[in-house]
């Protein structure tokens, strides 16, 4: 993968040859950016660019043996790391070596994917990955060895966010002494849940989200969309390339969460004053308690987005306005009135609760309960 494959982000592109020209490549980096923003992709064109030695142009054709290495990524001094879960076929202590196969093909079909697509690709989607202390220790046996072609080994770390404490604790002495000529990038979309002692010793590159003219031109020269077509989707992915691809394929995530989102409110709007309206939450709480948790997290980020673009419409700024909900008598207009400032930061503040508690296994049904009651107080709030 070459930095002409790269959406946007010229400056850091620019940032991380001249580095590597000057022959400056810090050992430790950590790449942080949102869903579809390229940080993965960014991070395997780098790697081409220093094991391939492309300073003198990345399609050199003295390079041409090692680049093509990386067309199906198996360069023996690339390595990746990224959260895994047991499945059907791996039932326990997984590792990503065993899922090597499915991430080539991963990134082939789609290197700007979200973790939750990783998850339904390794049939995961129910449970929560992690990188846990075994990979931990596969790492070190694997950078133990000399690289392959005497150059430089490249370590990637893709959601970084997911090392638990111990594995974090011993990656660390890695970080703080590497083998000589390794290079580890690290990839998250939250930099506040980094451990701070491997967030220290990490030069840290922010990505900022892709522009609207990038993804409409990406999407007609690479998937052969319609220019207005693309233009408006575009606008309505928010600087995430995934997301404008999700759109124009109309992938869904397999669940109907425009639907939930309207039984739901629509449930706590009757439930004012109506006992019975409760029962409807319950049986709600209980219908989206029954799917996996990385899907309750996804579907509650799809609630706090939704509230967000009530908000914006009720106070005018319509130009910011980018969804539109197909759902059957429900109008985002007639909706925004009841989202405002009185109440839209306790909205948000109990979506991200809810979400927190939920990633810390709390039980799914009890606090999608609470917060469904919670929420019936909230709406009316003048």
């Amino acid at each position: 993968m070459l930095f002409s494959d790269i959406l946007g982000q010229e400056h850091i592109k620019s940032h991380l040859t001249q580095s590597t020209n000057s022959g400056r490549i810090p050992h430790a980096q950590l790449f942080v950016g949102a869903e579809g923003s390229g940080t993965l992709p960014m991070a395997i064109a780098y790697a081409q660019y220093i094991l391939c030695s492309n300073t003198n142009g990345e399609n050199n054709t003295g390079n041409e043996a090692c680049n093509l290495k990386f067309k199906n990524f198996s360069h023996p001094d690339l390595h990746f790391v990224f959260p895994v879960a047991p499945n059907k076929e791996v039932k326990s202590k997984p590792v990503s070596a065993n899922f090597l196969k499915q991430w080539r093909e991963f990134i082939t079909e789609n290197p700007y994917g979200s973790l939750f697509d990783w998850y339904k690709k390794i049939d995961i989607a129910n449970k929560q990955g992690q990188i846990g202390v075994d990979e931990a220790e596969e790492t070190v046996k694997a950078l133990s060895l000399k690289a392959y072609e005497g150059g430089y080994k490249v370590m990637i770390i893709w959601m970084a966010d997911k090392m638990n404490i111990a594995t974090a604790n011993k990656l660390l002495k890695l970080l703080e002494e590497p083998p000589q000529k390794t290079v580890f990038i690290l990839i998250t979309e939250d930099e506040d849940d980094i451990l701070q002692t491997i967030h220290s010793r990490c030069q840290v590159l922010h990505f900022g989200g892709l522009s609207e003219q990038a993804i409409a031109d990406a999407l007609v020269s690479r998937e052969n969309a319609d220019a207005a077509a693309a233009l408006k989707i575009a606008h309505q992915a928010q600087g995430n390339y995934n997301k404008a691809l999700h759109l124009l394929y109309k992938k869904e995530n397999d669940y109907p969460f425009e639907e939930w989102f309207v039984q739901w409110v629509r449930a706590a709007f009757r439930a004012k004053g109506n006992a019975a309206a409760i029962l409807d939450l319950i049986s709600w709480s209980e219908q989206i308690a029954g799917i996996g948790r990385e899907a309750q997290k996804q579907f509650l980020d799809f609630c706090i987005n939704m509230f967000r673009q009530a908000l914006l419409l009720n106070y005018q700024a319509k130009e910011l306005v980018y969804m539109e909900p197909t759902v059957d008598k429900f109008k985002l207009e007639n909706f925004a009135p009841f989202v405002n400032g009185n109440n839209i930061n306790d909205i948000f503040k109990e979506l991200a609760d809810a979400s927190y508690h939920i990633e810390r296994n709390g039980n799914a049904k009890i606090i999608l309960t609470d917060l469904s009651i919670k929420l019936t107080r909230l709406i009316h709030k003048k």
